[in-house]
């Protein structure tokens, strides 16, 4: 059962092939088995799993299921779930219990879904290899005796879904958060359109920047997850209204003489990426032009600068979110000798290193000597990125691009600061443009380590990413079966 998709898991819970609480405890013995050594999840709930199970079973008996009544999903730690512990993988919020359910983990009760449990990150979603975690890294089950990186923020989601630790999980993307990670651990992740899926109840990093989002192992169950998630919310000042209704399998988009202009992005031309990764994307592009695709190169002149801009206006809205955490209302409080003492001792107690250094560069760059020069300059250029790539899609239908440089890397490799952030260079334009991008295994590497590349659109045109991004899938062809990959 582990190997299934959500798709087909779905057909053999309706036909009464398998049960909802027989699915529901086989990936509750397989997290007893791998859990401890994957470390992807931070909380565990089984007794609500076993529970929403058997209300999923007695729904399929009366005729009446919901869209994905009995799926088990992990859901990234940064969501509130009412009851149960909601840390964003932090030390200032260890031991938090909200009293309110996140929208996205909502509709995901509405759905059906039985909620394995918290899924690991970086701390506040700061971090690319998901090192930041209070709570220790998550480690990638491709190769596992190697201890690679899952990837980050959305790390513990990417472990867990490729390990067969959940059906499928949730994750967020300010900066590439799903992309990077899915893209490395062999899965399929969907940043939406801004605003196509709520933040509320999701705890804050960049709120301009912040895209829940779903992980799965096919295009298929990442459209069928979003149809769930997507909407409008009137609690969220920047949802939007719209919502996604993707009918699966997605219809194809290419052949029998059907017409498209893929995008590739000009400036990416000189920047160094793995020879696996170029023999890769040229592969694919290859694949697509054999349906009939026309492939285009495009430019978004600033598009190098992206990387630049992200580093300004992400940390100064974090240093503006993470405000809150002051020991007073919620949260971790470490008494000092005066208010002011209480406010130090708290927050250089309950935030790690890296949230820290964001919040002191947000900090330094929202200052009055400094708004202008560097703020209101990255707002710029954001602007610009987001007009080039309208621009772009006047030539183009859709884009197409790398989603990392290379493999996973070793959990210790020995960078600087400064060399994460510059792994994120393919993904944060998407981000500060608002339009969906969603990363597909484009093959595997010659070390047998997967690879993604990303299928990029307009804004609310979803679906359509979708149905590029299915086509990739089939061409790759990938086996990322969970038991194939831990060498069952």
């Amino acid at each position: 059962m582990i190997d299934l998709t959500v798709s087909q898991a779905l057909e053999k819970l309706k036909s009464r092939e398998i049960s909802a609480t027989e699915l529901t405890r086989a990936y509750l013995d397989r997290i007893e088995k791998y859990g401890t050594k994957l470390n992807c999840y931070i909380t565990i709930t089984p007794e609500r799993a076993l529970a929403d199970a058997a209300a999923s079973d007695a729904r399929y008996a009366s005729g009446a299921p919901l869209p994905l009544d009995g799926i088990p999903i992990g859901m990234k730690d940064l969501f509130a779930t009412r009851g149960i512990r909601t840390t964003a993988a932090s030390h200032m919020l260890e031991n938090f219990v909200p009293e309110y359910e996140s929208t996205v983990s909502q509709k995901f009760i509405d759905a059906g879904t039985v909620l394995l449990g918290k899924t690991n990150l970086d701390e506040f979603a700061m971090g690319t290899f998901s090192k930041t975690s209070y709570f220790g890294a998550p480690v990638n089950p491709w190769q596992l005796e190697r201890k690679l990186t899952a990837g980050g923020s959305s790390g513990g989601t990417t472990s867990a879904v490729a390990s067969g630790l959940a059906m499928a999980g949730t994750g967020t993307d300010t900066g590439g958060s799903i992309r990077f990670p899915s893209a490395i651990t062999g899965l399929v992740g969907m940043k939406p359109t801004y605003g196509l899926c709520s933040r509320w109840g999701c705890v804050a990093f960049a709120s301009s920047l912040d895209t829940p989002g779903p992980i799965a192992r096919t295009v298929d169950d990442v459209a069928l997850l979003l149809s769930a998630m997507a909407g409008h919310d009137a609690k969220d000042s920047t949802s939007a209204d719209a919502g996604f209704h993707a009918h699966t399998p997605l219809e194809p988009i290419l052949g029998d003489g059907k017409k498209l202009r893929i995008g590739v992005i000009r400036e990416f031309n000189n920047v160094e990426i793995s020879q696996d990764m170029k023999r890769l994307f040229d592969a694919r592009i290859a694949d697509l032009k054999s349906l009939g695709a026309e492939i285009v190169e495009i430019s978004i002149p600033n598009i190098l600068d992206a990387l630049a801009a992200y580093y300004i206006i992400a940390p100064a809205e974090a240093s503006s979110n993470l405000a809150r955490y002051d020991g007073m209302r919620y949260g971790l409080r470490v008494d000092g000798t005066d208010l002011i003492d209480t406010y130090k001792k708290t927050r250089a107690a309950g935030f790690g290193t890296e949230v820290q250094r964001r919040m002191i560069i947000g900090t330094a760059v929202l200052s009055s000597e400094s708004y202008e020069v560097y703020f209101m300059q990255a707002a710029r250029v954001r602007r610009m990125i987001s007009n080039s790539f309208a621009t772009a899609f006047d030539q183009c239908d859709l884009i197409l691009c790398p989603s990392s440089a290379g493999t996973a890397m070793p959990l210790d490799s020995d960078l600087t600061p400064l060399e994460y952030y510059a792994l994120d260079l393919f993904t944060v334009a998407m981000n500060l443009a608002g339009i969906p991008a969603c990363s597909v295994p484009a093959g595997t590497a010659e070390n047998g380590l997967p690879l993604g590349v990303q299928v990029v659109g307009r804004r609310f045109d979803d679906a359509r990413v979708l149905q590029l991004a299915k086509h990739i899938e089939q061409f790759a062809n990938i086996d990322n079966r969970p038991t194939k990959i831990m060498g069952e």
